[in-house]
């Protein structure tokens, strides 16, 4: 009996991993221009370093500012590794490249994670923010090592082809980041369902519990830490891939690190499938939206705070509030709502958008005239008429939004009473 009703389950999560298979082998051929295999290809490595860094944070409540520190060490320590094989020194595939990153990774995470674990909460945050900032420090005293500020550069094709790959190409190097990617992805999500991984839940719920039945929490969270280090130690080696250049400036700044914070709470941090969407986010924000516009950092504040006052769980909490909905059968009741909502931002956000633009123009573009061109339309920024009707915009956009939020608001409390109603009548029922 208790095999039947597990059957079901486990045909599903086959099934979504054999989906997520699929996707990652077909997305080159849907999107097949050099700049889209290129997003795919840091997606893929992301995608690997925001579920380790979630591994820290959305299951043991860990918050990190220095998870750059083992993504940057196991980028130089494969491109070292991959210089060396180039030379003769060590016989080592590229293939398995991604694996000494992921080595280098979790030897400094068991080096300084011995320190910062020791500790948990803020003082833990402070501790990795404190090695972060040491370690982009110390880059600058071993050039031989980092490279200094022009870092270091190696070429991934070396060696004998294997199998006729020669990972010159960049569609090559993408499947090698997307089988990592997947196999990856698949060991992390196992880990959750590990004694470890539940006890890392229980030391992030309630420690002193877990001290009470017997469990050391600093060693535990020690563990984790390891295994984070490992997982953020491949993806920085397939960075190094994919670029064949890593620079201390760019791979162990704090800024860095605090991308991986950012997006991983943005893509919802409580759920697996969170980072993943935050991994793409952070390339499409920073490939595409730092192209469109010069604010595009003020945007990307201005979501995270939205998202932190309206969407605390992230997108994913999104996704699974609608599913609940969904599953009772009263999600259509949304439809025009959500367009509401949809249309009155879209007002707010153009005419907000607009205000920015005109005035990073004026800052930065000065020399360039005093137009722009925005969505179709020229911008004046001496012209009175373009900063009253920006303005006019946004204030209009925002109290229809206003008024569009609180009826959602109104229909979203009805709908969550009507479905605790029929939860409970289904137990009665029962």
């Amino acid at each position: 009996m208790a095999s039947s009703a597990a059957n079901p389950a486990g045909k599903g999560r086959l099934l979504t991993w054999a989906l997520f298979a699929a996707v990652l082998a077909i997305l080159p051929w849907i999107f097949r221009s050099s700049l889209a295999l290129s997003m795919l290809s840091q997606m893929g490595y992301l995608v690997i370093i925001c579920l380790s860094y979630n591994i820290l944070l959305g299951q043991g409540g860990m918050l990190s500012f220095g998870h750059a520190v083992y993504t940057g060490l196991g980028s130089f320590i494969a491109v070292h590794a991959m210089n060396l094989a180039a030379q003769g020194a060590v016989p080592l595939p590229l293939v398995v490249v991604p694996l000494v990153g992921g080595c280098a990774g979790m030897f400094f995470a068991a080096l300084f994670g011995y320190v910062t674990t020791r500790k948990s909460g803020t003082t833990f945050a402070m501790i990795t923010l404190g090695i972060g900032e040491l370690v982009a420090a110390m880059s600058l005293m071993f050039p031989g090592f980092f490279g200094g500020e022009g870092g270091v550069t190696t070429n991934r094709i070396y060696g004998t082809p294997l199998l006729g790959l020669t990972f010159g190409p960049q569609i090559q190097v993408y499947y090698l980041i997307a089988c990592y990617c997947f196999v990856a992805t698949v060991l992390m999500f196992a880990f959750t369902g590990t004694p470890l991984g539940r006890i890392l839940n229980a030391v992030r719920d309630n420690p002193e519990r877990v001290e009470f039945v017997g469990y050391d929490t600093q060693w535990v969270r020690y563990l984790a830490f390891i295994i984070a280090g490992l997982f953020s130690g491949i993806g920085g080696a397939l960075a190094a891939i994919n670029f064949e250049i890593v620079s201390a400036s760019d791979s162990l700044s704090a800024i860095r690190s605090g991308g991986y914070l950012l997006f991983t709470f943005l893509g919802g941090a409580t759920f697996f499938f969170g980072p993943i969407i935050g991994a793409v986010l952070l390339v499409l924000a920073s490939v595409l939206l730092s192209e469109l516009t010069k604010a595009w950092l003020l945007y990307l504040g201005l979501v995270f705070l939205f998202m932190v006052m309206f969407a605390p769980g992230g997108i994913a909490s999104l996704v699974m509030m609608n599913l609940r909905v969904a599953r009772f059968g009263k999600l259509g009741r949304f439809a025009l709502p959500y367009l509401g909502l949809a249309l009155t931002g879209a007002v707010m956000a153009a005419g907000a958008t607009a205000l920015v633009e005109m005035i990073y123009h004026i800052q930065l573009d000065a020399g360039l005239g005093p137009t722009l061109r925005f969505l179709g339309v020229v911008l004046d920024t001496q012209s009175a008429g373009s900063w009253l009707g920006a303005g006019v915009t946004f204030a209009v956009g925002l109290a229809l939004l206003e008024f569009a939020r609180r009826r959602f608001a109104r229909l979203w409390s009805r709908t969550q009473e009507e479905i605790e109603a029929e939860i409970r009548q289904r137990e009665v029922n029962q």
